[in-house]
């Protein structure tokens, strides 16, 4: 959510925005909101000197009765009641122009990034820059879920019986190897100066529209039927949610943490499922990155973030490049944002394995996350990362490392996770 003076002095500026993001439909919002906004600080002048009147006129009324001026004091009792009747009414008032504002408020896009490429959609993304050389063998590298079923690692099938579509049971090495990535991630991390979380995988819904736009909550989030709670897409959401409302020191910034999570998402819409493979499913497990800054060093550790998950990878010996989202591919509350995509021999192709972004304050303006300063209270910037999500991670393991016999080869960084084993076999 933006800063409602950016309406009430750019308002150019805020509608240059929203075309920029390709989303003119929300371009009346911004006149509605302004006028609106006219409205509401008119109430709350009049309110604020009622309210006034009410304690100058309160006040008088113990002096009049002292001087036995019981008339004067009466009149004025009738001119408090008359206030006492109007202030209820242009507080019911306040209180809907207020409502009014924000739900408009909620669904303007945030300002981006001057250095955003503008464009449409992810067919208009813009390469970075690639780390490794992709390479292509010799030999046929087969789908990732037939892999794994040579290699005993995987049941779908039964997955579909106690779940339904989009589910899956690992077992055995590929199991092993899921997890072996997670826990390196978290080291890694840690590794980093970052503080390890396990969060609540469940959030409140004043958590979940505060970390992200209504578009997103509905295309995203499962809700628990007869509860207050959602299940989380990704811990960003908790993270963010457990400072919600809260005033931090400024001795104490930046805050940079590391959560692991499983994560929930419907995956709805035209991509759909994946029937028989891991790429797009209900259920996965992420490492992540929040970091909680001034809004001065946000872009530094944007950079540092993003350059994080490069080189997670490139210790597994996978290929990755960066990949720049345009305008009309941010998500409303995003400032700016990058894609990590790992190489894919088999299709001889990247794909995306994490998304760095930055937020700016629309996450903590909405959350109400401050901090005191000489200057006063500011609101945060946030941002926040992947490091690995599983099972896409897994299969850029799997493809980069497959060998022509149909052995996996364990990159030396997880072998101490996985027991000393340097290969993954048929049985």
């Amino acid at each position: 959510m933006i800063d409602i003076k950016l309406i009430r002095e750019q308002k150019d500026l805020v509608k240059e925005n929203i075309k920029k993001k390709y989303q003119d439909e929300k371009l009346p919002l911004v006149d509605e909101v302004y006028d609106l906004d006219i409205k509401y600080r008119e109430c709350k002048t009049n309110l604020d000197n009622l309210r006034n009147e009410k304690n100058k006129l309160s006040a008088s009324i113990g002096s009049l009765m002292r001087d036995k001026k019981i008339d004067e004091a009466n009149k004025v009792k009738d001119e408090v009641g008359k206030i006492n009747l109007e202030i209820p009414k242009l507080e019911e008032e306040e209180e809907k122009l207020e409502k009014e504002i924000k739900t408009r408020m909620m669904v303007i896009p945030n300002i981006i990034d001057a250095s955003v490429p503008i464009g449409k959609d992810d067919s208009e993304n813009v390469e970075i820059e690639k780390y490794g050389e992709p390479v292509v063998p010799s030999y046929e590298i087969p789908y990732h879920a037939d892999i794994i079923n040579t290699l005993d690692g995987m049941d779908k099938e039964a997955a579909g019986r106690t779940s339904g579509e989009g589910f899956y049971f690992l077992k055995g090495d590929i199991a092993r190897l899921h997890s072996a990535l997670l826990s390196y991630a978290r080291d890694f991390m840690i590794d980093k100066g970052f503080t390890y979380y396990v969060p609540p995988f469940m959030i409140r819904s004043d958590v979940v529209t505060g970390v992200m736009s209504f578009k997103e909550m509905e295309a995203m989030m499962y809700k628990i039927e007869g509860e207050d709670l959602y299940l989380i897409g990704t811990s960003e959401h908790s993270m963010m949610g457990r400072y919600i409302g809260q005033m931090l020191k400024e001795e104490d910034l930046p805050l940079t943490m590391t959560s692991y999570s499983p994560c929930f998402r419907k995956e709805g819409g035209s991509h759909g499922l994946e029937e028989r493979g891991l790429y797009r499913v209900h259920q996965f497990e992420k490492q992540e990155m929040v970091v909680l800054c001034k809004m001065e060093d946000g872009m530094d550790w944007y950079n540092k973030m993003w350059s994080y998950t490069v080189e997670f990878f490139r210790s597994l010996d996978v290929p990755v490049r960066t990949l720049e989202c345009c305008s009309g591919d941010l998500a409303d509350l995003k400032v700016k944002s990058c894609d990590v995509e790992a190489w894919s021999p088999r299709q001889k192709k990247y794909f995306e394995v994490g998304s760095c972004s930055i937020l700016g304050d629309a996450q903590t303006r909405r959350l109400g996350i401050r901090y005191k300063s000489s200057e006063g209270n500011k609101y945060l910037c946030s941002l926040n990362n992947t490091v690995v999500a599983t099972p896409r991670g897994l299969i850029a393991l799997i493809e980069n490392n497959y060998q022509e016999d149909g052995s996996i080869l364990i990159p030396k960084v997880l072998q101490p996770y996985m027991g000393g084993k340097e290969k993954i076999e048929k049985k």
